[in-house]
């Protein structure tokens, strides 16, 4: 009897250790601005990590530089530790989410590369997640996440957005001829080397390479494109609303090394 009980509860301990063990989803790491499938992701940059029992609570991050674990939760790119902005549990009806940064040495310097992904939760080990990174991986943060409008700021601090089209945020159309700024992700190396997980609050970082601005079909050359002062893993692009931008809602693409962002992100015009 004993031996028989031993065995129940060893099966028992065994069944409840698994049900903890982390699982990233298949494809289920990707570009923490445009959620983007099936494409690589920059150094540097945010990524979202999509699984089952990721996290077991809620948290975010409380101080910067941000730390490597949170919430009983660690991530690794091929052994280097990710510095974790939130873990969110999952639900009934969607799966556990990361939200990390990934680290700027994290293939060592080179232009593009594979890495594995693991995530530790309360000394629980994924399986390792291969994941393609690459120089540039364009994003921009929209309101919804993945496609809406762009978080594009006017002058004034508003969102550049139609009246009243995002609950509790001030929004009101920009004005060809307006000097706005945006938030991006994945534009690759700056000109001054930075900590993982850091803020960008000593000196202004400028983006190595500057990208293409794409609004209703027309290229411009944004003024500044570099690291965003308060928001670790946050690019900031400031360009100038061109002559010829129609009125209305229109599309605006980031464009660089190549690539070009084929999500759907919009901003209000008069």
């Amino acid at each position: 009897m004993t031996r028989i009980l031993f065995a129940i509860s060893a099966l028992f301990v065994a069944s409840a250790l698994n049900a903890q063990t982390p699982v990233i989803v298949d494809g289920g790491i990707l570009n923490g601005a445009s959620f983007a499938r099936n494409q690589a992701v920059a150094p540097g940059s945010l990524v979202s990590i999509f699984g089952d029992n990721l996290a077991s609570q809620l948290a975010s991050a409380s101080s910067i530089p941000f730390s490597v674990a949170l919430a009983g939760v660690s991530v690794t790119f091929n052994t280097v530790s990710a510095p974790m902005s939130d873990v969110i549990p999952g639900s009934a009806t969607s799966r556990s989410q990361l939200n990390v940064q990934v680290p700027w040495d994290a293939i060592g310097g080179l232009p593009q590369g594979s890495v594995a992904v693991v995530v530790t939760r309360d000394g629980q080990k994924s399986a390792p997640q291969q994941l393609s990174l690459n120089q540039f991986a364009p994003g921009i943060f929209t309101i919804p996440a993945g496609a809406g409008y762009l978080i594009a700021i006017n002058a004034d601090g508003s969102v550049a957005a139609p009246v009243g089209a995002i609950p509790g945020i001030t929004t009101h159309p920009a004005k060809v001829g307006d000097g706005i700024f945006f938030y991006a992700n994945g534009l690759g190396p700056v000109d001054s080397a930075i900590q993982n997980g850091a803020a960008s609050t000593d000196v202004l970082r400028k983006t190595l390479t500057t990208p293409t601005v794409i609004i209703d079909g027309i290229s411009v050359t944004p003024f500044f494109s570099g690291l965003a002062p308060q928001f670790p893993g946050v690019n900031q692009v400031n360009f100038t609303i061109p002559a010829g931008v129609h009125s209305g809602n229109v599309q605006v693409q980031l464009s660089i090394g190549g690539i070009t962002t084929s999500q759907t992100a919009t901003i209000a015009v008069q």
